[in-house]
C-alpha cells in the first residue's frame, strides 16, 4: 500500500496546477494573466520530476507520452479540429447570423435563455454526448449573446449545463453505459432513479433562467443581410446529432453543407472558405496543446499511485448507508478531478463502488445514478475538462469565466446531497 507521503506527492501535480492557474488568476482578479497551457506545463514538469527516482527519465517521458497518445484523447483532438473548421466556416459565410436572425424573429427575447437551455438538454439527451451538444450550440449561443448584449460566458454556460443533462441521463451516453455495467443494473431502471435527481435540478434552473429572461433588458438586433437558407448547415448538424450519427461524421457533413450553401447563396470563393477553415483549425491549437498536456500529466499521476491512494484513503472510514453513498460520490468526483474524464472515472471506481454497495446493501440503481451524476458534475466544473475547454475555445474566453454561471451543475450537486440525506429515490434494497 502506498504511504500517505507518497500518495500526496503523487497527486500534487493537480495542486500545482490549481495554484498556478486558479489561485494566481483569483489573486490578480484576471483569468487571462496566467494562460492555462503554461499552468499545465508547470504542473506536468512537476509530475515528471516527482516520479520516483527508480523510474528512468526516459521511461517517465514515455508514460507521459502514452497518456497523451491515448486513443480517446486523439479522437477528441479530431473533434476539436473539425469543430474549429466548421465553426469558423459557418460564421464567416453567415450561417450563424442567419440562425440568430431566425431565432430572434420567432422567439420572444425573454425566452431566449430558457429556450437555449431546453434545446441543449434535448439534443444532449438525444445524442448522449455533451461534446456534440457544445459543438452544435456554442457558436449559436455566442452570436446570440453578442446580438442581445448579454455576457458571452453566461450564454455559453447555459449550453454547457444543458449538455450535461443528457450526458448524465441518455441511454446511449458512455457514462450511463459505464455506470450501469459496473453496478449490474438495467439502464431503464437507472434512468428512472436518475430522474429523481436530474429532473428537479433542471426544473429549478429552468425557472431561474425564465426569471432572468424576464428581468433582463435585451437590445436584440435583426439583420436582413444573411439569407435564411444559410441556417441549413446548423439544422443539418443538429438533426444528424439528434439522430445519433457519429460526431465526426456530423461535423464533416456540416462542413460540406456549409460549402454547398456558400456556393449557392453567396459569392464567397472556395479558396476563401479554405482560409476560413484553416483559421478555425489554428484557433484550436491552444486547446489541443492543453488536452495533450493534461492527459500526459494525469497518466503520470495514475502511474505514481495517485488514483489508488485516493481510493484507499476515501474508503478507509465508512459508516452507514449515507456514509457509503457519500463516499462513492466523493470517490468518483475526486478521481474525475484527477483524470478529467467522467467515463474513465466511473470505470476506475466502478468495481470498488459495487463492493461498497454490496457491503452496505445499497440499491445498484442509486449507486449507478450517483456515479454518473457526480462524475458529470465534476466534469462540468473543472476548467480543464474537454467540454469546458472546447466551449471556451469556440467562445474565445477563459474556461474559468463559466464557473459562476454553471447553475445546472450546482443544482445537480444540491440534489445529490439531498438524495443522500433524505434517502430518495426509495427502491427495494439488495438482500445481504
Amino acid at each position: 500500500m502506498i504511504s500517505t507521503r507518497k500518495g500526496l506527492l503523487a497527486i500534487s501535480p493537480i495542486a500545482v496546477f490549481l495554484i498556478f492557474y486558479l489561485a494566481v488568476s483569483i489573486a490578480v482578479n484576471d483569468f487571462y494573466k496566467m494562460p492555462i497551457s503554461v499552468a499545465f506545463i508547470i504542473s506536468s514538469v512537476w509530475a515528471v520530476i516527482t516520479t520516483p527516482q527508480a523510474t528512468a527519465m526516459k521511461e517517465r517521458f514515455n508514460i507521459f507520452s502514452c497518456g497523451a497518445a491515448n486513443p480517446d484523447i486523439l479522437y477528441m483532438i479530431w473533434i476539436f479540429i473539425l469543430a474549429g473548421a466548421f465553426a469558423s466556416l459557418a460564421k464567416d459565410i453567415g450561417a450563424i447570423d442567419a440562425t440568430v436572425n431566425l431565432t430572434l424573429s420567432i422567439l420572444p427575447p425573454q425566452f431566449l435563455i430558457p429556450g437555449i437551455f431546453l434545446a441543449s438538454c434535448f439534443i444532449s439527451l438525444s445524442i448522449g454526448t455533451s461534446v456534440g451538444t457544445i459543438v452544435s450550440l456554442t457558436p449559436f449561443a455566442l452570436q446570440l449573446a453578442e446580438t442581445t448584449g448579454q455576457g458571452v460566458p453566461f450564454f455559453v454556460a447555459v449550453v454547457i449545463g444543458g449538455s450535461f443533462f443528457g450526458d448524465n441521463l441518455s441511454f446511449i451516453s458512455d457514462t450511463t453505459i459505464a455506470a450501469t455495467r459496473s453496478q449490474g443494473c438495467n439502464m431503464n431502471d437507472k434512468f428512472k432513479a436518475n430522474l429523481w435527481i436530474a429532473l428537479p435540478a433542471s426544473v429549478i434552473v429552468l425557472i431561474a433562467y425564465i426569471i432572468i429572461g424576464q428581468t433582463d433588458t435585451y437590445t436584440a438586433h435583426i439583420s436582413t443581410s444573411a439569407s435564411p437558407w444559410l441556417v441549413l448547415p446548423y439544422l443539418a448538424v443538429i438533426g444528424l446529432a439528434v439522430a445519433g450519427v457519429n460526431v465526426l461524421v456530423v461535423l464533416t457533413t456540416g462542413i460540406l453543407i456549409s460549402v454547398i450553401a456558400a456556393f449557392c447563396l453567396t459569392d464567397i470563393h472556395l479558396l476563401d472558405m479554405c482560409g476560413f477553415m484553416g483559421s478555425g483549425i489554428s484557433g484550436m491549437g491552444d486547446l489541443i496543446v492543453v488536452t495533450l498536456l493534461a492527459a500526459g500529466m494525469l497518466a503520470i499521476i495514475k502511474h505514481n499511485g495517485g488514483i489508488d491512494f485516493l481510493i484507499k484513503w476515501l474508503t478507509k472510514h465508512i459508516s452507514g448507508t449515507r456514509g457509503a453513498q457519500a463516499t462513492i460520490a466523493m470517490l468518483v468526483s475526486i478521481v474525475n478531478l484527477c483524470t478529467a474524464n467522467n467515463t474513465i472515472a466511473i470505470i476506475t471506481v466502478g468495481e470498488l463502488s459495487r463492493k461498497i454497495s454490496e457491503q452496505y446493501h445499497l440499491d445498484p440503481k442509486k449507486v449507478a445514478s450517483i456515479l454518473d451524476t457526480c462524475s458529470c458534475i465534476m466534469q462540468c466544473l473543472i476548467p480543464y475538462g474537454a467540454q469546458v475547454l472546447l466551449a471556451a475555445s469556440l467562445a474565445k474566453v477563459s474556461p474559468a469565466e463559466f464557473f459562476p454561471h454553471l447553475y445546472y451543475a450546482w443544482a445537480l450537486a444540491l440534489m445529490v446531497v439531498l438524495s443522500i440525506i433524505f434517502r430518495f429515490p426509495q427502491h427495494r434494497q439488495i438482500k445481504a
